[in-house]
């Protein structure tokens, strides 16, 4: 009897941890069926970078609608060719950008850096730069963070990280799991010019 119920519990744990997977791939999948759907695009013509979260988009998107309709209508509907660099004002202090066109750095001279209260939606407008993104969860940190800037910084070496190359037509969306090493510099592109919109996190 004893041997019949410590069964019963086995088998009652491994359908448990089954159904548990299912679920969360179930919702993954959901995930990305919502984001290739495409109903949040209105008008934003734009394509995603493939190492998006979409779980988190998702939940952030559903989370604070008017802010990313603010931010993907900005992208949308502005001459971004013409546009001065600087900060721009979208929605006050939850949605914002910055406009920089300048010159990359070299691999070496760049750092890891991750944000606790904005999201981060980077374009490259004109040129090409690479950028580094990786979980900061086991990464060292070498600068704490600071509420004021929103944003600590890791050991280059801690963690290696997935590199991808920005350039027009591809938005990259970094959420505050997403450490990233922005303005990296690529063979032939000395000068870049680039979009990096601010949304606020949804708790």
């Amino acid at each position: 009897m004893k041997i019949f119920s410590k069964m019963n519990i086995a088998l009652l744990a491994v359908v448990c941890l089954m159904a548990t997977t299912a679920s969360a791939q179930m919702s993954d999948s959901k995930a990305k069926a919502w984001v290739n759907k495409g109903e949040w695009r209105n008008g934003f013509k734009f394509k995603l970078y493939t190492g998006l979260d979409n779980a988190e988009f998702a939940r952030q998107y559903q989370s604070n609608k008017k802010y990313w309709d603010e931010a993907f209508a900005f992208i949308t509907h502005t001459n971004l060719d013409t546009l001065s660099a600087g900060k721009h004002v979208i929605d006050g202090d939850n949605v914002f950008a910055t406009v920089t066109d300048g010159p990359t750095k070299d691999l070496d001279k760049t750092g890891w850096e991750a944000h606790r209260n904005y999201i981060d939606l980077h374009l490259v407008i004109k040129g090409k730069e690479k950028i580094g993104i990786m979980n900061p969860a086991n990464a060292k940190v070498t600068n704490p963070y600071d509420p004021a800037k929103d944003v600590e910084n890791y050991d280059v070496n801690s963690v290696k990280g997935d590199y991808y190359t920005e350039e027009p037509g591809t938005l990259y969306i970094m959420f505050p799991q997403n450490s990233h090493r922005p303005g990296i510099h690529v063979d032939g592109y000395d000068k870049v010019k680039k979009l990096v919109v601010k949304v606020r996190v949804a708790r």
